[in-house]
């Protein structure tokens, strides 16, 4: 959410608002299991009346159930005087190596709701319609809970374990895993954690994990905090074994170790000889102040943008008109709309303004040899461009000097970024490449195994697909819901954004740069916490 000025008359009407969301009797789509149900939340455009929608963001996908209760939350901007549409797809994942949306998954249902409307119910309850037309057969309930979002946030990490558990498999012993829900206003909980689960005892030893106080109490250390206990079964019919409360406070201001009676209340009721269920005991827990994207700006951190943009043959002759690279005066092509919008976002956050810029995929000058790495500017020395006009200057006169070729090797300039990024670890400065390509990767293994190498360096990459190719392969590359991984190591966090372009064809240049910069302040964050850097303060 962009800095408000005090002097803005409308700063003091707009807030940040979490949405989580719960679904019930889902229609099921598999033949032999339950569904694996996702959901992803839209909201329409703000040159309204045009019924086009952008994604807002999206749950996790949970395995083999008809009632998913989500943990991931949808974090959005809300403005009192703005009427904002929001839709709800609910979606069965098939693949989850491609976009649920094309090809990766079956709706479910869906439903549309203003944001004034749930805020105003706090939680609301509404139908699942199979499509948007007038009497779509009903296809489950979803639930959307929502809260304003505290501004002061803090990190507690735990390790927790369990003791004497009740045992719930006939031919073995437990599968336990834990469930962290937080009170709502109303009185209702919502899940915002998951254990993993850990088979065959009554006695696990969960990993330690991290949550931000925002998603467990927003930030209210007295509020109530559910912990239940299940037993996990592979047809997702989970038994409840029980659950204790407690609060932020407790947790972080107990002496530990410290246990909790795990207590299952139908069984309390059935059996006078009852006493527990376990317990569970909290080994360790540590809460760290968290810092935002904008403490970092303020304190002195650069973002310094650079681009990549792919010269191969498949994007055609750009003198022709088919070409993804033919430009003429008043038409700029995808390219250049995907560089302009990009571009004058990220130059906002670079105090010199000056840009790498690199091609690839070409024969260029003077041999007409094959480079999958070169300067716009053909000087190595000197492979920068002066703001986003200098940029566009030389990404044309760039059209005129080489020969386009191939393979689409991606690597080489990722690697490029790599190398200026690792140069300087101190977080006073981070990288942003934005890549534009027309298609798949030729060397898709070794640009995976650049981007797990890059996931530990200031650099976050975000790859713009221009033309109508089919991008399969780089939400592999996006590790949303899944770590990238590759021979044999996996990469430290996630780096990487893609959007195809002809999503935002009929958009404003806002949209675009929007969605393709959504996840840079979180992965900066991420990277300065695990580095355990804090911000400067901010010079006068």
């Amino acid at each position: 959410m962009a800095a408000q000025s005090p002097s803005d008359p409308t700063s003091r009407f707009r807030t940040c608002v979490e949405l989580r969301i719960l679904c019930e009797g889902l229609t099921n789509k598999d033949v032999l299991s339950k569904s694996d149900p996702v959901c992803i939340v839209k909201q329409m455009r703000k040159a309204s009346g045009s019924g086009k929608f952008d994604k807002l963001g999206q749950t996790e996908m949970i395995k083999d159930t008809l009632n998913p209760r989500f943990a991931r939350p949808i974090i959005i901007d809300y403005f009192f005087e703005e009427v904002q549409t929001l839709q709800f797809m609910v979606f069965d994942v098939d693949d989850e190596s491609k976009d649920v949306q094309n090809g990766g998954g079956e709706l479910i249902g869906m439903m549309e709701a203003t944001l004034g409307t749930i805020v105003s119910n706090g939680t609301l309850t509404a139908k699942l319609k199979q499509s948007n037309e007038k009497g779509a057969a009903v296809a489950g309930s979803i639930q959307v809970h929502s809260e304003e979002v505290s501004a002061q946030i803090f990190e507690v990490t735990m390790n927790w374990r369990g003791a004497n558990l009740d045992k719930k498999d006939f031919f073995g012993k437990s599968d336990p895993y834990l469930e962290f829900n937080r009170s709502n206003p109303d009185g209702s909980f919502t899940v915002v954690h998951r254990t993993e689960v850990i088979k065959n005892t009554l006695s696990p030893n969960w990993r330690m994990f991290s949550l931000d106080s925002r998603a467990l109490c927003n930030s209210d250390k007295t509020r109530p905090i559910k912990i239940s206990c299940f037993d996990w079964d592979s047809d997702g019919s989970h038994d409840y074994i029980g659950s204790c409360s407690t609060t932020m406070d407790q947790l972080i201001n107990e002496p530990k170790p410290f246990g909790l009676v795990c207590i299952n209340e139908k069984k309390k009721g059935k059996k006078k000889s009852y006493r527990n269920s376990g317990v569970l005991y909290l080994d360790t827990c540590s809460s760290e102040m968290l810092f935002s994207f904008l403490d970092y700006i303020y304190g002195g951190c650069q973002i310094n943008f650079s681009v990549g943009i792919d010269f191969t043959g498949s994007n055609g002759d750009p003198n022709q008109p088919n070409s993804l690279h033919f430009m003429t005066g008043h038409s700029p092509n995808e390219y250049a709309q995907a560089l302009y919008a990009v571009g004058s976002v990220c130059q906002q956050y670079d105090s010199d303004k000056l840009f790498p810029a690199f091609g690839f995929g070409a024969k260029i000058p003077p041999r007409s040899e094959v480079s999958h790495c070169f300067p716009l500017t053909f000087n190595w020395e000197n492979p920068y461009v002066a703001g986003i006009d200098g940029l566009m200057s030389a990404y044309e006169y760039c059209l005129r000097q080489v020969s386009f070729w191939g393979p689409t090797n991606a690597a080489p300039i990722i690697n490029q970024t790599a190398q200026l990024a690792r140069r300087d670890p101190s977080g006073k400065n981070y990288f942003v490449l934005l890549l534009l390509t027309d298609g798949c990767l030729t060397d898709m293994e070794m640009t995976k195994k650049a981007i797990i190498e890059a996931s530990g360096l200031p650099m976050s990459l975000i790859i713009v697909g221009v033309g109508g190719a089919d991008f399969g392969d780089m939400n592999v590359l996006d590790g949303d819901d899944k770590a990238l991984a590759a021979g044999g190591k996996t990469a430290e966090r996630d780096i990487v954004q893609f959007v195809p372009f002809r999503d935002f064809k009929a958009a404003s240049p806002d949209a675009l740069a929007s969605a393709v910069l959504a996840e840079v302040p979180g992965q900066l964050v991420e990277f300065m916490r695990k580095q355990k850097i804090k911000p400067t303060k901010r010079t006068q």
